[in-house]
């Protein structure tokens, strides 16, 4: 059974993104990094770059100016700003 982390990525002006991706890759402050399903706890605040996930096989990017990730139990809380 294949597992999914559930994310959403929201900015001051509203949700951007909401569903079921295969892994995210983040710009951290002190460095990128990828959560995967069944990553630990996590709180980080984020620089400017790019969000990439994978959804449904396909890569996807989000431009962001900053912003911080929240990670608890398969769920990935993303405000940002663009």
């Amino acid at each position: 059974m294949k597992r999914f982390l559930n994310m959403t990525i929201a900015t001051p002006e509203g949700v951007i993104f909401e569903g079921e991706v295969e892994n995210a890759e983040f710009p951290g402050t002190l460095g990128a990094f990828t959560l995967l399903p069944l990553h630990a706890a996590l709180i980080s605040s984020l620089t400017g770059g790019q969000i990439v996930y994978v959804k449904d096989g396909k890569p996807e990017k989000v431009a962001i100016k900053g912003g911080f990730v929240e990670v608890k139990q398969d769920i990935v809380s993303v405000c940002v700003e663009q």
